[in-house]
């Protein structure tokens, strides 16, 4: 397949359509373990175990073993190698070559030939997840830049949080204070954003009840991220939920985006991260991790029902690390009593979290087939990202070309040949 080998190169018309890349950001195998476990118990599946292809990803960068996101993302974007640091440029501080030929991402050329896009995620937008599909810019840091350029993008769906980075310094918001606003260009996003016809939305209620025939939504959903990413520990003395209450959940921007981008007639493609599931891991927060997963599982599942009625629909999902190197620890009830705190750590000294953090009491597994539960915890290698053991997947039109292993670079190929009904040549 797609990957290490060429794609076939005979086309049919119906081998071109849409494509919906989900992109559940620091998750290995054992993360999907682990979300399984407790959601749906160990006989159980998750509408990711229901997706009818999968291949091992291997997902080095041009430069290092292990991905960064940001130049995951330009991968995943472009079809090409590049360094840890890019975020779309070269090391000449060029913009990247495609697979293509082109000077463009994916998402970029899609606009340029009539098809809907969208970009979504669950932290701020200029997550490079998503970002790095619209925008490109010397540093992954510059949020101000990148947020500029997805506003200018052309992209149809833009929803995620981030509000800070729309507004100029100075100047309140639906989440921010003046004192919170960073842009010090003066320019006001929002504003540019309607003067392009955006509709503005702020909460889950305002996106779900959009008018059937909107065209176009900018969604900003918090100050910063959807979620508040840290520790179990720092949560609680903060007092502070997962996730902002008012934002929807990705599966729930999934569902209106896919209303807006469905009525185009020349297709469409939609980019989705849940970049909680990396967060949280990287803060060795497993609740959150967990729930972010299972948020993440969710819009898999509106996407999958998507394809149910519309065939001509490509869905793959793929990660470029894994966040905090997570496993589980199963016990009996003996080792791990419902009643008591789990250990503080390993005998190795590796960390371990229960359901509210460090020596909490543990998880417990929904039902197996005979209807028992299973007391676990989850173990931590470290806070960074990981090469971990990342799983691609593949569900709908030409989702039998993803088998195998596959380099990263294969993600872009599948959804290049989805889209345009046609092959571009390995790298």
């Amino acid at each position: 397949m797609v990957g290490c080998a060429s794609l076939p190169t005979t086309n049919t018309g119906s081998s071109q359509g849409n494509v919906i890349f989900i992109h559940p950001d620091g998750t290995s195998a054992s993360h999907w373990g682990a979300a399984r476990m407790l959601h749906y118990g160990p006989d159980g599946r998750m509408n990711w175990d229901k997706m009818s292809n999968l291949a091992v990803y291997l997902g080095h960068m041009k430069n290092q073993l292990t991905a960064t996101s940001n130049a995951g993302a330009v991968t995943h974007a472009t079809g090409v190698k590049v360094n840890a640091d890019s975020f779309g440029l070269d090391a000449e501080g060029q913009p990247v070559v495609a697979a293509s030929g082109q000077p463009k991402t994916i998402m970029q050329e899609a606009i340029a030939a009539g098809k809907a896009t969208a970009i979504i995620n669950s932290g701020i937008i200029p997550e490079p997840g998503t970002g790095a599909f619209l925008a490109k810019s010397a540093s992954r840091g510059n949020f101000d830049e990148i947020t500029k350029q997805i506003v200018e993008s052309g992209a149809d769906v833009i929803l995620g949080g981030g509000e800070a980075w729309y507004l100029p310094k100075g100047t309140a918001g639906r989440y921010t204070t003046a004192q919170q606003a960073q842009r010090a260009d003066k320019l006001n996003l929002i504003e540019l954003a309607k003067s392009k016809g955006y509709t503005i939305v702020y909460t889950r209620d305002e996106l779900l009840n959009l008018p059937s025939n909107t065209k176009k939504v900018l969604g900003i959903f918090a100050a910063e991220d959807t979620y508040n990413d840290a520790s179990e520990e720092a949560l609680k003395k903060r007092g502070l939920p997962l996730y902002v209450p008012t934002a929807p959940t990705v599966a729930e921007m999934l569902q209106a985006t896919l209303k807006i981008v469905s009525q185009n007639r020349n297709g469409f493609f939609i980019v989705l991260e849940e970049e909680g599931s990396d967060n949280f891991c990287n803060y060795n927060n497993a609740v959150g991790c967990i729930e972010a997963i299972k948020r993440a599982d969710d819009a898999i599942g509106v996407a999958m029902n998507f394809i149910e009625k519309n065939s001509n629909t490509l869905l793959v999902t793929a990660a470029d690390s894994d966040a905090g190197g997570l496993e589980v620890v199963g016990a009996t009830v003996q080792d791990f009593p419902l009643d008591k705190p789990i250990p503080e750590k390993t005998e190795n000294g590796a960390p371990l979290d229960g359901r509210e953090g460090t020596a909490t009491l543990p998880f417990v597994s929904a039902p197996d087939k005979q209807g028992l539960r299973f007391p676990f915890a989850i173990v931590w290698s470290g806070f960074n990202d990981n090469s971990g053991a990342i799983v691609s997947k593949a569900h709908g039109l030409n989702a039998n070309l993803l088998n195998g292993t596959v380099d990263n670079t294969a993600i872009y190929r599948l959804m290049y040949r989805t889209l345009f009904g046609k092959e571009v040549s390995t790298q």
